[in-house]
């Protein structure tokens, strides 16, 4: 029997959480939808999708956060590239993450 290796940089951690997002591919109209994440890490994440996603296609996405800023919604706010997508779900290489509180636009950086 072979183990699998493990080759991810950031451990993953289960999380359920609503997200919308917008894919942009070069030449072809942008699309928008929501849906709920799977897994996320610092690098990655992954969420539930009823249609395949174009590999190599720039995606933004906002997730509903748990926590609450001074009584306001908080949402993390990310940048990516798909790097897989099939049988109802997608992959995303993160880029860039901040959070943001929903009342006043206010951003708070994190530190990875």
């Amino acid at each position: 029997m072979q183990l699998e290796v493990e080759r991810r940089a950031s451990r993953r951690y289960e999380v359920r959480l609503h997200i919308h997002y917008h894919v942009s591919e070069k030449g072809l109209p942008s699309r928008s939808a929501t849906a709920t994440t799977c897994d996320m890490s610092t690098g990655g994440l992954s969420f539930r999708s009823r249609k395949s996603l174009p590999v190599g296609s720039h995606v933004e996405m906002l997730v509903a956060w748990p926590a609450k800023h001074r009584d306001d919604p908080v949402e993390l706010q990310m940048t990516g590239f798909i790097v897989r997508s099939g049988m109802g779900r997608t992959a995303v290489r993160i880029t860039f993450w901040r959070f943001r509180v929903d009342s006043a636009s206010e951003s708070i950086r994190a530190t990875a």
